[in-house]
């Protein structure tokens, strides 16, 4: 890890890879967290209950200088990391920290051995459970390969520290160190370990992926890509198929691999009946972060009074139905989550290859309220590759990756608006999660192979004209607007951010 090997011999008290019930008992007693009946611990974030993506930054320097895409990264200076870095080293003094290390990729190939040095129990339970965890005999053995130094409770001054704010999230490539500092946002690390891995295995010739992944009875497995809100942990943990995992993979010559080894689903409005392997997830060694308790002590799912963004960490074995481990084959089907909130894209639609790599570059959706500082509400955005503010290079290296991977094993490509329907944010509503279920189990299954299709007028998309178990008006959204000149206009107005923002990449 080079000069930045932290130095952890004036700290007060160091904790070795606690087991879980040891981190849940610190987390009651010193980290002002709740335990409930069933075991979860619930947990708060302070001021940061989202990422932070102005305040993330990548050191340049000679070892990632000339592949980072830096139109998309915040440059951070060598000499400003070590000044950070040495305001982190100096504040070891007198603490009690944390250690636990973890696998970044259930790939033995191509993990990553990460050490993570926290100040809070909290942060120490999440990510023990959202990462790989190593045995007994692997964590005897074991040498990290990248340090994440998270002192989330030190603030920082840009008149002092030459931040841009009180929060900090630092990227140094060459001597594999992540710094957080100034945000409790647990959601932080694990987002710090899969930009890494976007920076390191497309460089191996391994596509990174911004997606969930599941694998039906015959061993089909299936990607969703998607940004926070549009549903990927949601389809993913589906009670008919076993999940691989919720939000980061590679996708190598072997077939696909689990970044992670835990799942962060969303909680606002989650109930049992909609979403039943998130909710019976929620138990021992479980982590409730920012969810509001009832005056019964009871988790009130239906509350943003504290954010949108609230969130649920457990390990993927809380979920009934996984892969073990977590890995799959090629995927027969990939489906492009997009949240649309002018509510003018169908709910599935069939893409060619061209269709493909046009919404993987432009990757349009809507932010939804809560997953970033200061967003009270949908904003239409393109987000390159489903995962733009993750990527450390250029969208094309990725998508050229996809292509040739689509190319090679012949998946097939559907677009699944899971946004609103009838009308656009305020006007119409959010498509049904029944429905959006009924037709992706219907693409998988072969049943959309076997309808007839319409080619939509504004975008080319090829939209099926009947789906099981879904009313057939639904399927083209034109037939959902009362107004059906106000719903051509807005689908043209979309088209126009499209084109625009794909002459971009040109």
């Amino acid at each position: 890890m080079g000069q930045h090997q932290l130095d952890l011999s004036s700290a007060a008290q160091i904790h070795w890879n606690l087991d879980v019930d040891t981190l849940i008992r610190h987390c009651v007693e010193k980290d002002g967290c709740k335990e409930l009946d069933n075991g979860a611990v619930v947990a708060y974030s302070g001021e940061y209950t989202g990422r932070t993506p102005k305040d993330k930054h990548t050191v340049a320097d000679s070892e990632c200088e000339s592949s980072i895409w830096w139109e998309n990264n915040h440059r951070m200076s060598p000499e400003l990391f070590d000044s950070i870095f040495a305001k982190m080293q100096n504040y070891v003094g007198g603490k009690e920290l944390y250690v636990i290390d973890t696998f970044g990729g259930a790939d033995p190939a191509h993990r990553i051995k990460t050490r993570f040095i926290v100040e809070r129990p909290y942060h120490a339970l999440f990510i023990k459970q959202l990462l790989i965890r190593p045995d007994a005999e692997e964590l005897a053995e074991f040498e990290p390969d990248w340090q994440v130094i998270d002192f989330g409770k030190l603030s920082f001054d840009p008149a002092t520290d030459g931040t841009k704010g009180d929060a900090v999230i630092a990227l140094n490539m060459g001597s594999k160190t992540v710094l957080i500092g100034g945000t409790q946002y647990a959601g932080e690390m694990k987002k710090s370990v899969f930009t890494i891995m976007n920076y390191l295995l497309p460089l191996r010739g391994v596509m990174s992926m911004h997606c969930s992944a599941n694998v039906g009875r015959k061993g089909d497995t299936a990607l969703f890509f998607g940004l926070s809100g549009t549903g990927k942990t949601t389809l993913s943990a589906d009670p008919m198929r076993l999940l691989i995992g919720d939000d980061e993979h590679g996708w190598t010559d072997e077939g696909v691999f689990n970044v992670e080894g835990g799942c962060y689903a969303k909680c606002i409005g989650l109930t049992e009946e909609k979403e039943p392997e998130i909710y019976r997830a929620i138990k021992k060694g479980a982590i409730l972060e920012n969810v509001v308790l009832d005056e019964e002590g009871n988790p009130d799912f239906e509350s943003a009074a504290i954010t949108e963004n609230t969130r649920v960490a457990y390990p993927i074995e809380h979920i009934g139905k996984i892969m073990v481990p977590s890995l799959g084959s090629h995927p027969k089907n990939i489906i492009f989550l997009t949240c649309d909130a002018m509510g003018v894209l169908p709910p599935i639609s069939r893409l060619t290859r061209e269709q493909a790599m046009f919404y993987f570059l432009n990757g349009y959706t809507a932010k939804v309220a809560g997953t970033e500082k200061g967003l009270d509400q949908p904003k239409s955005v393109f987000s390159a590759c489903f995962g733009q503010p993750f990527l450390p290079l250029h969208p094309k290296v990725y998508a050229d990756l996809l292509g040739e991977k689509i190319d090679q094993h012949g998946s097939k490509v559907w677009l699944v608006n899971t946004g609103w329907t009838g009308g656009g944010y305020g006007v119409g509503s959010r498509m049904k999660l029944s429905h959006t279920r009924a037709m992706i189990h219907a693409a998988f299954d072969g049943s959309l192979d076997k309808v007839k299709y319409v080619e939509d007028e504004v975008f080319g998309l090829h939209i099926p004209t009947s789906c099981p178990n879904v009313p057939s008006e639904v399927l083209n959204p034109k037939n959902t607007w009362e107004d059906a000149a106000a719903y051509d206009a807005a689908a043209h107005e979309l088209k126009r951010m499209f084109d625009e923002n794909a002459r971009s990449f040109h």
